[in-house]
């Protein structure tokens, strides 16, 4: 099955926050990726808190917008600190605030904590502006638990649920480390269990344009993406400008039906 949907190239870089979060990144090298962002127009730069003010120098009179990330990549500090780590990030210039839920919490059931979380940080980033989304990192939990963070969060009025950090690598019986990220069964989930004002992000695994297309068809408006470049440069290739165009895109046969 394929489906039409409506893009242009400013559309797509309006979809990407792009991710300066791995822990090896220099200065420079996130200097380097604000560059990047700011040429290519994307939504976001995703930084990590101290990166704030070189943000805010090298992103000025530009649409993009700074979105820290708070408890990242796993969600362990109380929430005492992540309401300080988020009014702070909050005040000192972050518009869109990324943070993760307490992943123990959300496996033990704990839902009158993971709701109290999300409310008090979701009421301390508003206050000053700003708008929450809310990491699940979906490769450590079960449907249930999506479904019923994707209830909690749609009646705190959250702005986005976000898939991953990225980093959320689970052990596998070889010993070796893996993760899936975004896809495409947990997306569509997703925007079932939201409500509808509440926006989808996908993170981890979305590299190409075609796997832009692919989620966005699916109900996601915003990405994480290390890709950035590639993306939109392919996408000129494909004759994809600033005039709205119809695209189709491939949708695997067992995602059709049940409301797509």
């Amino acid at each position: 099955m394929f489906k039409t949907i409506p893009v242009s190239l400013t559309l797509l870089a309006k979809t990407i926050d792009h991710s300066l979060l791995h822990p090896t990144l220099t200065d420079a090298d996130v200097l380097f990726g604000l560059q990047l962002a700011k040429s290519y127009n994307v939504a976001t730069a995703c930084i990590k808190p101290y990166h704030i003010p070189l943000a805010k120098a090298e992103l000025a009179g530009s649409s993009v917008l700074i979105c820290p990330v708070i408890g990242f990549p796993q969600g362990n500090s109380t929430i005492e600190v992540k309401v300080f780590e988020a009014t702070a990030a909050a005040e000192a210039g972050g518009q869109e605030i990324d943070m993760v839920v307490n992943i123990g919490k959300v496996l033990s059931d704990d839902w009158e904590y993971v709701t109290s979380e999300i409310r008090q940080i979701n009421d301390a980033v508003t206050k000053h502006g700003a708008i929450l989304k809310v990491i699940f990192e979906n490769d450590y939990l079960q449907n249930e638990h999506i479904i019923k963070l994707c209830q909690i969060c749609s009646d705190l009025n959250v702005a986005f649920v976000k898939t991953s950090t990225g980093y959320g690598f689970v052990k596998q019986p070889n010993g070796m480390y893996t993760y899936k990220g975004a896809t495409p069964p947990h997306l569509k989930l997703m925007r079932e269990y939201s409500a509808p004002g509440v926006q989808i992000k996908a993170a981890g695994g979305v590299r190409t344009l075609e796997d832009l297309l692919y989620v966005m068809s699916l109900g996601v408006t915003r990405i994480g993406a290390t890709a950035t470049a590639a993306i939109l440069e392919d996408a000129k290739k494909r004759g994809i400008g600033e005039e709205l165009v119809n695209v189709e895109v491939k949708v695997p046969d067992e995602l059709v039906g049940g409301g797509y």
